[in-house]
């Protein structure tokens, strides 16, 4: 799978949208796609409505900032998740 590259401005903007999402009950907006996103240091800790299984999709949340529960959920589930990745 390839990584895709997501800048803070691009993160944001979807991060907007999946709120936008939320607020309205999914009838304006749209749900966040972070699929194979590398997420590293990405500031997560106030987004409304994102959960494990969009978090499972990611390439990495290494140092990212996340809601405490989440980030204990992705300890649980997905701890290679927080790990530094790899280089290529």
């Amino acid at each position: 799978m390839k990584r895709r590259k997501i800048t803070a401005g691009k993160l944001s903007k979807i991060l907007k949208e999946h709120e936008r999402w939320i607020d309205t009950d999914e009838e304006e907006g749209k749900r966040a796609d972070l699929s194979n996103a590398n997420l590293t240091s990405a500031d997560l800790s106030e987004v409304l409505g994102l959960n494990i299984e969009q978090l499972s999709e990611v390439e990495t949340l290494y140092k990212a900032e996340l809601d405490p529960e989440l980030k204990k959920q992705v300890k649980d589930e997905y701890p290679h998740l927080l790990e530094k990745p790899e280089e290529e």
